[in-house]
């Protein structure tokens, strides 16, 4: 054992040494180098005495942010950045160049970032705080079809480089619309400033990153358009596609719970497994969202990306490594094994639903087409639910019951793993026979946590049964809450981990899922979304579709 920060290892062919050398063909094309690598040695060994935040902190970059006027960069991801750069994990000289069509200057620029800090951020603002933040801030106002904005995005850049000293890496965000994504990445490829870099870079200088929101397309052919015209001008090494649903803490967590712990797994199974529920219901509607919403919808909004994304954390086989393309070949493996309905069975397992007028939170509230924006006869649905199976080894026969709605009695996601009763019910002969199953249900929000529940003796001289609930709090177990999604996607992206990130192969897998309802809902004659009064679980239809099964949604 050397004295040395980190223990060298031989490096396999194709594979970049921690120097950024590359040794050999690459035999799995674009695939990004990482510290433990599947099909070769270990590279490097961390030394446990390093400062855990020394690791995490990434070089010195840029972040570019097209649509930095929007609700996105001011609730999200400024928040996240001025966080990150509190907490001390962003570098020196770290910058964010703001790109959008508004005609701010740079003073006011940094105003409206600071009330957007100031509001949403975990962090208080004050001066001593903001004004090192702030004179990272940099803006540039120009259209996006525009080849002068390019251009001019290109020349503050470089002078950043040069005054703030940032080694020429870049992290390109796209918080804009989908139809805005390759006209922006073929203008900074005309503008040189986004390069395609088809060999490994080596971990500090040098780098160009894009990150993109979903929806990666509005269905498979769409989806598969565009990861096309990106191939062209980026590897997909250099594309984070990202989903906030995999920076959440909890969800991250789940991951943990299966794979740190030998107590689960024996039973986490179609021998031992009933059923398998996600559920990501809200309690607010389109918010004035209605001009995306009217042309995604649920399945497009929530299932294809976020429901899915749930799945397949629950249902992945433990990864060799907890690196990037490890963990991702095992959701892949999930998705492309999911067998969705297709045909006639979209009947009986898809079930769309609208909202119509009621309560929420105690005060009335209209129905779906009575929103602002949206058409009096909208076929959009609101709520869907799904019946999935998994074909393989593990989970064959174990349905997976997916549901996610708008106007829905309270904001809760999560994932319930109800278990087989019994084999015996030998208590059934004293008449104290609990029929309640056992069920670990992993809550991704509000309340953060993991809860058992499981048949216990009632204290006292008869035998007597009642169901009892274990729980883990996040908040209570570590003394805090964990940091918004986006700092850990943000610091993620920048510091070149795809672990947490969508692959090209995984976008296509979850939209050949979704496609065949896609595509029987637009079939002439098909049956519109049924109403649901706003305030309930969903319409009937979708209680009468699992109680077929001879189960019940849960009620979370």
């Amino acid at each position: 054992m050397t004295d040395t920060d980190t223990l060298r290892r031989p490096v396999a062919p194709g594979v970049a040494d921690a120097n950024g050398r590359a040794h050999g063909p690459d035999p799995v094309g674009d695939r990004q180098p990482s510290p433990l690598d599947p099909w070769g040695y270990e590279l490097e060994q961390p030394n446990p005495l390093r400062d855990e935040r020394a690791e995490r902190t990434p070089a010195p970059c840029s972040m570019v942010i097209f649509g930095v006027s929007g609700d996105l960069t001011a609730r999200k991801l400024m928040p996240a950045l001025y966080d990150l750069a509190v907490g001390q994990p962003l570098p020196e000289g770290f910058s964010i160049v703001g790109v959008s069509h508004r005609d701010w200057d740079e003073a006011t620029f940094k105003a409206k970032m600071r009330e957007a800090v100031a509001a949403h951020a975990r962090t208080p603002v004050t001066a001593e705080s903001w004004e090192p933040f702030a004179r990272g801030l940099f803006y540039v106002r120009g259209e996006f079809d525009d080849p002068a904005t390019f251009a001019t995005v290109a020349a503050a850049l470089d002078r950043i480089d040069r005054d703030r000293r940032t080694l020429g890496n870049r992290l390109f965000y796209l918080a804009t619309a989908p139809q805005f994504f390759s006209p922006i990445v073929g203008g900074l490829s005309e503008a040189a400033a986004l390069e395609r870099q088809a060999n490994y870079q080596g971990p500090t200088e040098g780098w160009h990153r894009l990150v993109i929101e979903k929806p990666i397309g509005h269905d498979l052919a769409s989806a598969q358009e565009l990861i096309a015209e990106m191939s062209l001008l980026l590897t997909e090494r250099q594309i984070y596609r990202i989903d906030h649903y995999l920076g959440k803490e909890t969800v991250q967590n789940v991951l943990a719970f299966r794979f740190a712990n030998s107590l689960f797994d024996p039973v986490w199974n179609r021998q031992y497994v009933d059923n398998v529920q996600i559920t990501a219901a809200e309690a607010l509607g389109v918010e004035g969202r209605s001009g995306y919403y009217e042309h995604a919808g649920a399945l497009r909004d929530m299932v294809e990306s976020h429901l899915l994304q749930l799945l397949t954390v629950v249902a992945m086989e433990p990864p060799a490594f907890f690196n990037g393309d490890a963990v991702r070949d095992e959701k892949v493996k999930v998705l492309r094994s999911t067998v969705p309905p297709t045909g006639a069975a979209v009947a009986a397992h898809a079930v769309r639903g609208q909202y119509a007028t009621g309560y929420s939170g105690g005060r009335p509230v209209p129905a779906y087409h009575e929103e602002k924006g949206v058409s009096p006869d909208s076929q959009t649905e609101t709520y869907v639910a799904l019946r999935l199976g998994i074909d393989n080894w593990r989970w064959s026969g174990v349905p997976f019951y997916l549901r996610t709605g708008k106007r829905l009695p309270r904001r809760v996601t999560e994932i319930a793993v109800e278990f087989k009763q019994v084999p015996h019910q030998m208590f059934g002969s004293i008449g104290q026979l609990d029929p309640t199953p056992n069920v670990i249900s992993l809550r991704i929000q509000p309340d953060e946590g993991i809860a058992l529940r499981f048949a216990a003796k009632v204290p006292g001289a008869r035998t007597q049964l009642r169901t009892v609930r274990m729980d883990f709090l996040y908040g209570a177990a570590f003394g805090e809450a964990g940091p918004d999604a986006y700092e850990r996607l943000l610091l993620d992206a920048m510091l070149g981990d795809p672990t947490l990130f969508t692959r090209r192969d995984e976008v296509e897998a979850a939209w050949s899922i979704v496609q065949p309802v896609l595509d029987a809902w637009a079939e002439p004659g098909a049956a519109g979304p049924a109403p649901y009064d706003a305030g309930t679980w969903g319409p009937d239809v979708a209680d009468a579709m699992i109680a077929r099964d001879g189960r019940a949604w849960r009620r979370p």
